[in-house]
């Protein structure tokens, strides 16, 4: 498994197959879950009453999946992300397995494809990416198409 960078990548930086455990774990709060739900709000009854909950399978509330899909893309930002220049398409999204209040969620990335953009200083990476809970349950998966700049263009 590739090494996650401490330095910003660039699209010369990425070789199909690269695999990447990211380096920073996130444990979900209920303040991380409630708080987005009020602003978008989201207020199923999965999401906002623990009473209901009680008698589902799951027998608590379970994290809203839009909460779960942006915290794995967020960890994996920091090796897939600082010099992207565009999003040009997330696909394939998904959820495998609920996420609760105090689980702690990894992200992983592979590179399926590299190929040149229709910019000299920019070229498309193409990343599978899939998060993890603390019992090695994947909870999401998706693919993600990303412009990202060339070192030889903007970079040292």
């Amino acid at each position: 498994m590739a090494q996650p960078s401490h330095n910003a990548m660039y699209f010369e930086d990425f070789e199909v197959g690269d695999l990447f455990r990211h380096s920073r774990g996130k444990t979900m709060t209920e303040m991380d879950h409630i708080l987005m739900c009020n602003l978008v709000m989201n207020t199923a009854s999965a999401h906002f009453d623990e009473a209901i909950m009680a008698d589902h399978m799951f027998k608590t509330r379970v994290v809203y999946g839009g909460i779960t899909i942006s915290m794995v893309l967020g960890l994996a930002a920091q090796d897939t992300a600082e010099n992207a220049i565009a999003e040009l398409s997330m696909d394939n999204i998904r959820l495998r397995h609920p996420v609760f209040h105090n689980d702690t969620l990894y992200a992983f990335t592979r590179v399926e494809g590299i190929e040149d953009g229709e910019r000299d200083d920019a070229g498309i990476v193409s990343f599978h990416h899939w998060g993890m809970n603390q019992d090695d349950k994947i909870v999401f998966e998706g693919d993600r198409r990303t412009l990202i700049k060339r070192r030889s263009h903007w970079g040292s």
